[in-house]
């Protein structure tokens, strides 16, 4: 059987400018060179708004080559626009000749829950500029959606854009906790997308909030890792479900990564986003307070 093996924390979150006070979530990498990473990641304000920096980073030695300068991309100053209050990272996936970024807006509007929609961006070849590609989101509420959505992942697979999402059931429930599932979508062209419904099974006070899927197939499954909470106050751990088709799933919530004993992510691990290298399997995720620290890396081996 496989399991993950720390590395240890990779980034220590430094302030760079004043949109990047704060946290390093949701790292999503894009490969340079060599052992040569891009990962781009959330950070934020003092105001808690999020908006997207990056840092260079080889995976062999584990070292920081460079960082950017200021956020490369940031929440928007409109207040009416889906990104209002923040701007965090789903993953990526190539279009034709773009590189786009799923993205997950956040908006607090006066007297209402807060709430979230999925938006693209588009990457610049040499990976150094993001713009927003439509100031309108990519999926809509409707009778399958009706409150809120969160940090979308893609791949193009078998002739279909697939795509797993965040979905709000509920803002709360009988333990306190909101009830976010996991849902599955399909698309000919990535952007008419066909909502399929619930994708990971979810169980009050077992796993009942989920967030930011990451997906990878082989020849024999589909095999998908989360954040989740049981409710009740618990924080964010990291499970893995496993599927023969991408729609219908089995959880093995024990099977993800765990917390540990102290340090940086001692409390907490959450928004993975794994993904293969030379041959081996490695995953991003944050720690304590939703990345507030940084993230770090761990390698999936056998036991």
């Amino acid at each position: 059987m496989k399991s993950w093996k720390k590395l240890g924390q990779i980034f220590s979150v430094r302030p760079i400018d004043q949109y990047l006070q704060t946290h390093a979530s949701n790292p999503m990498p894009v490969h340079i060179i060599d052992n040569i990473y891009r990962i781009f990641y959330s950070g934020r304000d003092v105001q808690n708004r999020s908006s997207i920096g990056w840092v260079d980073i080889d995976l062999k030695e584990k070292r920081v080559k460079d960082i950017c300068k200021e956020a490369v991309f940031k929440f928007s100053s409109n207040k009416e626009d889906f990104y209002s209050h923040g701007v965090s990272i789903g993953n990526f996936y190539k279009l034709h000749q773009e590189i786009l970024i799923l993205f997950m807006g956040w908006q607090v509007r006066e007297g209402s829950h807060w709430r979230g929609d999925i938006g693209e961006l588009v990457l610049s070849s040499d990976l150094s500029s993001i713009d927003i590609k439509s100031f309108d989101p990519i999926l809509v509420q409707d009778k399958e959606d009706t409150l809120s959505f969160s940090y979308p992942f893609v791949m193009f697979d078998q002739g279909l854009y697939k795509m797993w999402y965040g979905s709000t059931i509920s803002w709360n429930s009988s333990n306190e906790e909101m009830i976010h599932v996991i849902k599955y979508a399909e698309s000919l062209d990535s952007k008419i997308w066909n909502k399929k419904g619930v994708a990971i099974p979810w169980t009050l006070g077992i796993a009942q909030a989920f967030s930011r899927p990451t997906v990878l197939k082989d020849l024999e499954k589909y095999h998908m890792w989360f954040s989740y909470r049981e409710g009740g106050g618990d924080k964010y751990k990291i499970g893995y479900a496993h599927s023969e088709d991408g729609r219908n799933w089995s959880n093995f919530l024990r099977q993800g990564l765990s917390t540990s004993n102290e340090g940086w992510d001692s409390e907490m691990v959450c928004y993975p986003f794994v993904f293969k290298h030379n041959d081996e399997i490695y995953m991003l995720y944050n720690g304590n307070d939703y990345g507030r620290e940084g993230f770090g890396l761990a390698i999936l081996e056998l036991e």
